[in-house]
């Protein structure tokens, strides 16, 4: 699994206009399978992403069709973990 960290880099003005585009992005991603949760940090600096994929090629290769990606508005860092611990109704994102 990985945690995605998501680091504004333009002001949020600028973010804000490509905000519906990146939430369409995750949606997609949503739609296949490549996310278990994401949302804004508070205060609003940028954003969390859990991914439930084990392939960080994978995931950076997802990651290069993400609008903040294409205009260079955010920075992501890819933090890879280990579930060893987790409530019984996350079972199906840890055992794919």
């Amino acid at each position: 699994m990985y945690i995605i960290t998501v680091t504004y880099k333009k002001p949020l003005d600028v973010v804000d206009r490509y905000l519906a585009a990146h939430r369409a992005f995750l949606d997609e991603g949503y739609k296949n399978d490549f996310f278990v949760v994401s949302g804004p940090r508070n205060p609003r600096t940028g954003g969390v992403i859990i991914s439930q994929l084990k392939s960080r090629t994978q995931l950076e290769q997802i990651f290069k069709q993400d609008p903040f990606v294409i205009q260079e508005i955010a920075d992501y860092e890819f933090i890879e973990f280990e579930p060893v611990k987790y409530h019984t109704n996350f079972l199906c994102f840890i055992k794919k």
